[in-house]
């Protein structure tokens, strides 16, 4: 076998050789390296770590991640204490939910990976990896939506972990 010096990869090489399958998306409160990937207008791309509790979005100076075309504050992404990213798309824009199908008929929506938004001619895009996504367990839907699905374990019981996060600022510069 390989030598490993990351034990949590050594932990999933183990399992994996193992044959184990995954089994919960839960796991330690802000796991799983959540991020955005940002592609701008002229094809650029950039990423930017989402580290703080709260992330704002928009055109403003004092945005966490400041991007040319919209709103002073177009959206944000609260970290919650459920370990989940909560969109809030405050300007015009996509996203993935109908605008009234979102957490309390908000443009508001939890965020999984491959969900995406737009801020202007910007598209944003979360990312999260699947063993901390809180998503569908087990590897994911095993046959459609009416397939029975095994139920998750409880989530971990997250508060008091969420309290202090770095701030963060990124600007994007336009093309």
């Amino acid at each position: 076998m390989t030598h490993h010096t990351d034990p949590d990869e050594q932990t999933r090489t183990l399992s994996q050789e193992e044959g184990e399958q995954p089994t919960t998306t839960h796991a330690e409160w802000g796991a799983g390296d959540p991020h955005l990937r940002i592609t701008g207008p002229e094809s650029e791309r950039m990423r930017f770590a989402l580290e703080a509790d709260e992330v704002t979005i928009g055109s403003g100076a004092d945005c966490a991640l400041v991007i040319p075309g919209g709103d002073p504050v177009h959206a944000t992404i609260v970290h919650d204490a459920n370990d989940e990213y909560v969109l809030t798309l405050h300007g015009d824009g996509e996203m993935n939910v109908d605008p009234g199908d979102g957490i309390d008929g908000d443009r508001s929506q939890i965020l999984r990976t491959g969900a995406r938004f737009t801020v202007g001619e910007w598209t944003l895009v979360f990312g999260r990896e699947e063993f901390a996504d809180h998503g569908r367990p087990y590897g994911g839907r095993e046959g459609g939506e009416l397939d029975d699905q095994p139920a998750q374990p409880l989530r971990p019981d997250y508060q008091g972990e969420h309290e202090a996060d770095p701030q963060q600022h990124l600007e994007v510069k336009d093309g």
